[in-house]
């Protein structure tokens, strides 16, 4: 089986794996279209007996680098994030368990995407990073939920408050990995893991993964309920505007709390 999703792919294996590809080379960066996108090859999926597990993984240099708004910002066209959390949340619905493969950069809603997953698997020089400070932005994607969730809240707060960029081993030690390995290995890994899954009994692993979740789509929908209000809040300030103009000029940010 291989099905197509804007620019998402779908290829369902003889071993009950499907592996949903992003095809936004060299960054990923997402917007609206992408995530529904995925949102709807989820929903496939889990609709298709054969599928087991879901590989999600990106063409290119980097697994998903942020929001295409990002970039549009950059020239001074800012647009808010609304109804794309409500594809974020469909994301988060799916019942079929999900190992990404994270080669490169997850950066800010990159991040939030690669969270979304059950497993994580990446490489020494996988890069993960919940910029928004540092744009003078607010987190989004539900990372005020899975971030606590995986990593634990001081954790959170740090990466949240600084902007860090953790490295692939800092990110293994924290939990924001599951599993290390070098960078051509990576998708393979991945892979491995999600085979190992799929051999299990599908009603006992959809069964253990709903107890394990909770209603975790509805904690999602809250989250970014509030995180599209702060978000469209901030964008407004100036402090956003020099965020985004340093990052575009590759400086420190002068910010000004207003």
């Amino acid at each position: 089986m291989q099905d197509r999703y804007g620019d998402v792919s779908v290829v369902v294996g003889d071993d009950l794996v499907a592996t949903v590809t992003v095809h936004r080379p060299p960054d990923n960066y997402f917007d609206h279209a992408l995530i529904a996108s995925i949102a709807d090859a989820y929903e496939a999926i889990d609709a298709d007996t054969r599928c087991r597990c879901i590989v999600l993984a990106a063409e290119g240099k980097n697994f998903c680098a942020g929001a295409a708004l990002a970039r549009r910002a950059e020239s001074g066209e800012v647009a808010p994030a609304t109804h794309l959390y409500d594809e974020a949340v469909r994301i988060f619905a799916a019942r079929t368990p999900v190992v990404v493969a994270v080669r490169g950069a997850a950066v800010g809603g990159g991040l939030g995407l690669a969270m979304s997953a059950d497993f994580r698997i990446g490489s020494p020089e996988t890069r993960m990073t919940a910029n928004f400070a540092r744009l003078g932005f607010h987190q989004g994607f539900g990372l005020s939920v899975t971030l606590p969730q995986v990593i634990g809240h001081q954790r959170s707060i740090e990466m949240l408050y600084t902007g860090a960029r953790l490295g692939g081993e800092e990110a293994l030690r924290i939990g924001l990995l599951d599993r290390l390995v070098p960078l051509v290995e990576v998708d393979d890994e991945a892979h491995r893991l999600a085979v190992e899954i799929a051999s299990s009994a599908p009603l006992a692993v959809e069964s253990i993964r709903q107890t394990m979740r909770g209603d975790l789509a509805g904690r999602i929908r809250a989250a970014t309920d509030r995180e599209k209000a702060e978000q469209d809040r901030l964008t407004q300030t100036a402090d956003f505007a020099e965020g985004v103009r340093a990052m575009g000029e590759r400086r420190l940010p002068r910010f000004e709390r207003r």
